[in-house]
């Protein structure tokens, strides 16, 4: 037993229905109340009967009694509000600030066993073969219980995707474009150089690149420059330009680059170097210098995808550093897979929050479609459900499930899950 699982029981009534407080007055519960998760007592607006005089008002929880004062409690005259103090074990009478002593009601021989053992089943060590705590007993849920949890945590996903779009829109003070072109720039890095381009990006402004929107060499070469990999000497016509072109753009502007130590090359994929993901961007500023107003009247995927599918300048097509050059030769293009990442990690959260500051629901939902409309995508998270049996249709449902083992398995959070409360209240029935 747990205060987290006591908390569970006693929110959803897992309870022998003749309860009665220590004294033995009977006790109905009409409302268990809100659970209160900040400072303060556990359940807000409770109402409940005890022995003949009904009672509306806060509820505090613990394992053992003597945990009020552990907590100080006793001092605090917040508490005193309480109406009931729900305990798993009675040990000792307990006194609010103001010298009241409130009715205890003692549950440990009021809780149905088989709701424990359904419980310690999903927090039972797990197995090799456990993909997930309830791997066994999943096939045994609905899909209408499974499918109605992923629809919302389709939209959790996204609304912890928003903590970065929110972050980015605080620093550009409201500025939806820039905020757009910084946060394409974070996830055309990837997972390795994320940080690095949002950095170039904001060294970078997108006013001065919009000067030459009709000169994708110019922009690379200024991208190239402010990322810090024009340095040095080169042999090849094509970097050696590009430093003509960043240095005259020196001469007339305040420019300072990042570091060029900061980019990772090692543990990366060639097609995803700094170099060719730098000229794709490139090529995707000069296409459109207002991204986001480019962006946002769009509601077909395929268009998107089509935008963001850019390719590197000719010079990658048999490069992938400057002045090495390979034997095969091929278009450096974005590709699909990584266009529609783009669209999940960064488009969708950014036309969310855009919906959501604006007060305008058709976003949200535009944002959702978007989601739909994308196929699930294909990593070892998925490959894991898809085991059990839960193959997603759509990037919506892939999405849900990359959340729902991040955020909930992992962390064994199955009280929190509407299918771990499946299983357990299952248990009780079986």
């Amino acid at each position: 037993m747990t205060e987290a699982f006591l908390h569970y029981i006693w929110q959803h009534q897992m309870l022998d229905k003749r309860l009665a407080t220590t004294d033995g007055q009977p006790v109905v519960v009409h409302r268990a109340g809100d659970l209160n998760r900040d400072a303060g007592p556990d359940f807000f607006n409770a109402r409940v009967t005890i022995g003949e005089v009904e009672w509306a008002g806060n509820i505090e929880l613990h394992m053992r009694s003597s945990d009020w004062d552990a907590h100080c409690h006793s001092k605090d005259k917040s508490y005193n509000g309480i109406i009931l103090h729900v305990v798993y074990e009675h040990d000792r009478e307990i006194v609010l600030e103001n010298g009241q002593v409130p009715q205890t009601l003692e549950l440990k021989s009021f809780i149905n066993p088989a709701i424990v053992a359904g419980y310690d089943s999903l927090m039972a060590p797990p197995t090799p073969a456990d993909i997930i705590p309830c791997s066994r007993r999943l096939p045994e849920v609905p899909a209408l219980v499974v499918n109605s949890f992923l629809d919302r945590l389709s939209v959790e996903r996204i609304e912890c995707k928003s903590e970065v779009v929110r972050r980015l829109l605080d620093e550009s003070r409201g500025n939806w474009e820039q905020t757009c072109y910084w946060l394409m720039a974070h996830y055309f890095g990837g997972k390795v150089n994320a940080l690095p381009f949002e950095l170039l990006a904001k060294a970078t402004d997108q006013r001065f690149l919009a000067r030459w929107k009709d000169n994708p060499r110019r922009i690379e070469a200024l991208l190239m420059g402010q990322a810090g990999l024009l340095e040095g000497y080169f042999e090849d016509d094509y970097p050696r330009q590009l430093q003509t072109d960043y240095e005259a753009f020196r001469s007339g502007a305040s420019l300072s680059p990042i570091g060029g130590y900061l980019w990772r090359f090692f543990r990366v994929r060639p097609s995803s170097f700094p170099t060719i993901r730098i000229s794709q961007f490139a090529q995707l500023v000069s296409m459109s210098s207002n991204l986001f107003s480019t962006l946002l009247p769009m509601t077909d995927v395929e268009q998107i995808v089509k935008l963001l599918d850019c390719h590197a300048a000719d010079y990658w097509d048999n490069h992938y550093h400057f002045d090495q050059a390979t034997e095969r030769k091929s278009v450096k293009r974005l590709g699909r897979m990584q266009a529609e990442l783009l669209i999940i990690n960064a488009w969708i959260p950014l036309l969310f929050v855009y919906g959501a500051v604006r007060g305008q629901q058709q976003y949200k939902e535009q944002a959702l479609r978007l989601l739909q409309q994308l196929p699930p995508e294909n990593n070892s998270i998925i490959r894991q459900f898809q085991s059990l049996g839960q193959k997603p249709d759509n990037a919506a449902q892939s999405q849900a499930l990359i959340q729902l083992k991040n955020n909930y398995c992992n962390g064994r959070r199955c009280l929190d899950c509407r299918i771990g409360h499946h299983i357990i209240k299952k248990a009780v029935s079986s």
